[in-house]
């Protein structure tokens, strides 16, 4: 398989993204965006700030408009928002433009892998009054069928560190590594 123009990295939070989309792109020579980032950079407030003041469909909005734009992009790893998935338009939008990576895990070591960021509390917002991994547990399920649907193919990172993960990647890639 030759090199996609642009691969897609999809999963719930603290499946290792942003990561494997730093690690991966070098490897490639393209360039890398997370798409949280993009929607953050152009309206200068965290995610959470969003959906605190604007609610959770002006940020599924901003992050449609950026998926649309990141779409376009050339040669380029994205790492999608865990909940970019949830939207039809925007999984039509990743099946046309690229193959989806999912990246895996298990509740317990997603939980464990945000707790360990220090980022996550002021960043990402609770989904549910729940938080924590009851959270996990509702949102996966809610999504796993998106994400399954999504998705060209799964890795799963649980007892991989990160450069494992981007050699997982690149040999469903067809690339030596």
């Amino acid at each position: 398989m030759s090199v996609p123009t642009r691969i897609f990295l999809i999963g719930y939070r603290g499946s290792g993204k942003t990561t494997v989309a730093r690690l991966l792109a070098p490897q490639l020579q393209f360039d890398w965006v997370d798409s949280d980032q993009e929607v953050e950079r152009r309206v200068g407030k965290s995610i959470a700030a969003i959906f605190a003041e604007q609610g959770e469909a002006a940020f599924r909005e901003l992050e449609t408009e950026v998926l649309v734009e990141l779409c376009q992009r050339e040669r380029t790893v994205v790492a999608l928002g865990g909940g970019c998935i949830i939207r039809t338009q925007n999984r039509e939008l990743i099946a046309t433009a690229g193959p989806a990576v999912w990246l895996t895990a298990p509740v317990h070591v997603l939980g464990d892998r945000l707790q360990e960021d220090t980022l996550t509390p002021s960043m990402r917002p609770d989904l549910t009054p729940t938080g924590g991994q009851r959270e996990i547990e509702i949102i996966l399920q809610e999504r796993i069928g998106l994400y399954r649907q999504s998705a060209t193919w799964e890795v799963d990172t649980e007892d991989k560190s990160p450069a494992e993960v981007v050699a997982a990647i690149r040999l469903k890639l067809d690339l030596d590594c």
